[in-house]
């Protein structure tokens, strides 16, 4: 007895070949009903019929392919479509490092500091360092400068600079810079399979090696190739996290006091005389100072000097004097 399966395809066979030859005579059918009723502008019931079943299997194809060439700018629009959604795609697999450099004018840079503190770690990052130290200004003030490196996801890159701006009464410079590594991404990713299929390769020849000298040389290469796959898996690494995790570099400063000329001819004339008054001053303690310091040294020095030197000059005169008699008296 057949089984109720093979029963099955058997009908199904007969019912595709009844479909196909109605389609191999709709042509037939359709030219003898005009060549019979040529006045006839309707076709017959059975024209109608034969129609009906092969407009049912490629009714939704033939649409398709009819709104396709009446409407060409609708297949312009999918390929838009379709490149778009491409380059979306391989946009938010791009692996880029983002970098910017802010300095600040703030009132008060200790409170600017913790809210800067408090927008990374909302935001899902954190504060790498902080410095604080004193800069003197032109007027010999003391103001405090805070320098600050916080790192923040690379979603919230935009975010976290407008919040950190926000921070600040003015904005004294600014710097944004980004660096596209995803060739070297991609090159790292290629070349760490490539070591990974060396490494199998090297550990199958050293399970065939009889010799030790054999196994050992393998050795040494697969220490080698694994030697290689770390420092590539690193910088893989290196690159993910920089890419991942956006930089900020803050510097907070004070506002700078604005200094204004309001000197008129009279002030001038004020401050000339006070600076000839501070000069003139400035001579007669130089003296005073001078003949102050010349004292010891005119009675420690220059005197008992000049003392010796006399004495010594005079006796040098009563020795000449006392041997001109005695050489003029054996000669008379």
């Amino acid at each position: 007895m057949k089984s109720p399966k093979f029963l099955f395809l058997i009908l199904s066979f007969f019912v595709l070949a009844g479909c196909d030859s109605v389609r191999h005579s709709e042509p037939a059918a359709r030219k003898s009903v005009v060549s019979t009723q040529p006045e006839s502008r309707e076709p017959t019931v059975s024209a109608q019929s034969a129609k009906t079943n092969t407009e049912g299997v490629n009714d939704s194809y033939d649409q398709r392919a009819l709104a396709r060439a009446q409407n060409p700018a609708m297949q312009q629009v999918s390929l838009n479509q379709a490149d778009q959604s491409q380059s979306m795609a391989e946009s938010m697999n791009r692996k880029i490092i983002r970098n910017a450099d802010l300095t600040l004018e703030v009132a008060a840079p200790m409170e600017a500091q913790r809210k800067i503190t408090s927008i990374a770690e909302l935001l899902g990052g954190f504060v790498v360092t902080s410095e604080s130290k004193q800069r003197q200004t032109v007027d010999a003030k003391q103001e405090l400068q805070i320098d600050l490196v916080v790192r923040v996801p690379a979603t919230q890159f935009g975010s976290a600079l407008d919040q950190i701006r926000s921070t600040g009464s003015r904005v004294i410079q600014e710097k944004i810079n980004g660096q596209d590594v995803t060739e070297e991404f991609i090159d790292l990713e290629a070349r760490i399979r490539t070591q990974k299929a060396l490494e199998l390769q090297f550990l199958e020849i050293m399970k065939q090696a009889h010799k030790v000298e054999d196994a050992l040389e393998v050795q040494r290469q697969v220490a080698d190739v694994r030697t290689e796959i770390e420092k590539l898996e690193g910088r893989k690494r290196f690159l993910e996290n920089r890419a991942s995790l956006s930089t900020i570099s803050i510097s907070l400063q004070s506002p700078t006091a604005i200094v204004v000329n309001t000197s008129s001819f009279g002030r001038n004339i004020r401050e000339a005389i006070a600076e000839s008054v501070d000069v003139a001053t400035g001579i007669v303690l130089f003296l005073i100072r001078f003949v102050i310091v010349m004292i010891p040294i005119l009675f420690l020095i220059i005197l008992p000097g000049f003392l010796v030197t006399r004495y010594v000059v005079r006796r040098a005169r009563n020795m000449q004097l006392s041997r001109g008699p005695q050489q003029d008296t054996p000669s008379q």
